[in-house]
């Protein structure tokens, strides 16, 4: 299975949301590689692992995560996911506890349909994003992704210009496994389970008008963890990790730290 790494030390795998492929972590890993082994990976229905058959389930996803760890002979890691990628996370750490070091969940839920249910301003925004001119879809785009001080201050065009090399794909168009995609994440649910996350490391990470997964979602996600820690950055989307990269990248240094630290 192909994936990419970069750096040595501690393994630091790291699993994306919807429709990005793995280069989505670039902003991460071109800093984090200094200190850890940093790899990410084309979740199935993206990237280089499109196209493909059949239906697509969380548990899958879970198991591609491991396919690449075997793959890339790491025993056990530090996990980091964003949205799906943070579901796919809570699912390894669930099913295969012994092979995860720590948890960074960002901008994500216990729960997937609380960015699937069907919400009137995300449904009227997400429509945006499959009619008009391609500039338009772009811009629709981009309401989900970036805050609107970021939106109101740079260049609409410009930013998916650059941010469509992160993503893997114009920002006007979606990749053909999304929908997939968003199917196996409906049908995650680890509600009941959370407790069972206790005995890792946990970072809980949300973003303050993120539209995809509120902060209220990644409060009860924390809450329901004991000892996790919960960071909420204002001014900021679902694109966080984009848009915030040296926050973020503060957050995830600490949490790597005080995880490894424990571990000795």
């Amino acid at each position: 299975m192909s994936f990419g790494e970069r750096g040595s030390g501690e393994p630091v795998v790291f699993i994306q949301g919807v429709g990005l492929h793995g280069e989505g972590w670039r902003p991460q890993t071109d800093v984090l590689h200094a200190a850890y082994r940093c790899v990410s990976f084309d979740n199935r229905g993206t990237g280089a692992s499109q196209p493909f058959a059949g239906k697509l389930t969380l548990e899958q996803m879970a198991k591609d995560t491991l396919a690449v760890m075997d793959a890339a002979e790491i025993a056990s890691a530090h996990l980091v996911g964003h949205s799906l990628g943070g579901c796919i996370a809570q699912q390894v750490a669930l099913g295969s506890p012994s092979r995860v070091r720590s948890l960074a969940l960002l901008c994500t839920s216990a729960r997937g349909a609380d960015a699937t249910d069907l919400r009137w301003p995300m449904f009227l925004l997400g429509l945006r994003c499959h009619v008009g001119t391609a500039a338009m879809r772009r811009r629709a785009f981009l309401e989900i992704v970036m805050s609107r001080e970021y939106r109101a201050t740079h260049d609409a065009d410009k930013t998916a210009a650059e941010l469509a090399p992160l993503f893997g794909h114009d920002l006007a168009k979606s990749p053909p496994g999304v929908m997939k995609q968003l199917g196996a994440l409906k049908t995650f649910d680890a509600r009941a389970r959370l407790t069972e996350l206790a005995k890792f490391p946990v970072l809980v990470l949300s973003a303050e008008e993120d539209i995809i997964f509120p902060p209220r979602c990644g409060r009860v996600l924390a809450q329901g963890v004991a000892g996790a820690r919960y960071v909420e950055i204002a001014k900021a989307a679902h694109g966080v990790p984009m848009e915030h990269a040296e926050r973020v990248n503060r957050e995830l240094e600490s949490h790597l730290r005080t995880a490894t630290a424990g571990q000795r």
